[in-house]
């Protein structure tokens, strides 16, 4: 593709790198940016920059969070014993849009996959064990994609957990096997939580 100016060419390739932006998409983004005011492009510009310099992770759960610990883990209305447990922030957002479910989170940060390089100490499993013996756990919910990485980091935890006096369910299978949760619709996804299953290795 040629381009008018280099600068173009460059914003575009920066574009080009976000998930699901070709070459194409990058081109429309960046001449609607020119048509924009300068203090409206700046206010994007500084908001991407204060987004990646300024937030933090959770101490407790990982999820993302403006404090030391995230809204979810801080609030007196969520049941603390009772504990989600979920590859990303995706996963979370997704859950909380059901509405269906009132206890707290714990993002591993990805799934097991030997191929990819992923093992169990590379994840947040460590925290997760130390949060169930320190916080009087009472049930764990396995909320993670129906894909060979997600089963394998089920049966992982699942075998980890096995000793220690938790209960331990999966959301039911409302969610295909193979789908992502992302891609589920809210009421799929709520009743996958409302209506989740012991989970038996």
């Amino acid at each position: 593709m040629n381009y008018p100016s280099q600068l173009i060419e460059e914003a575009v390739n920066e574009l080009s790198k976000f998930p699901g932006i070709g070459k194409k998409s990058a081109v429309r983004m960046v001449l609607f940016l020119l048509k924009q005011q300068e203090n409206e492009v700046s206010k994007l510009g500084e908001s991407i920059i204060k987004l990646r310099t300024n937030i933090k992770y959770c101490k407790r759960c990982g999820n993302v969070s403006d404090n030391e610990l995230c809204n979810i883990c801080n609030s007196p209305k969520r049941n603390q014993q009772l504990i989600c447990v979920v590859e990303d922030l995706r996963d979370v957002m997704a859950i909380e849009n059901t509405n269906q479910y009132n206890g707290t989170y714990h993002v591993l940060g990805g799934l097991i996959s030997p191929v990819n390089g992923i093992g169990p100490d590379t994840l947040n499993i460590d925290s997760l064990i130390n949060r169930i013996k320190t916080e009087q756990t009472k049930e764990i919910i396995m909320a993670i994609s129906a894909t060979m990485e997600g089963d394998t980091t089920v049966f992982y935890l699942s075998k980890k957990l096995k000793s220690m006096d938790v209960v331990i369910s999966s959301i039911s299978r409302g969610i295909a096997i193979g789908g992502e949760l992302e891609y589920a619709d809210e009421i799929t996804l709520g009743r996958s939580i409302a209506l989740r299953v012991p989970y038996n290795i």
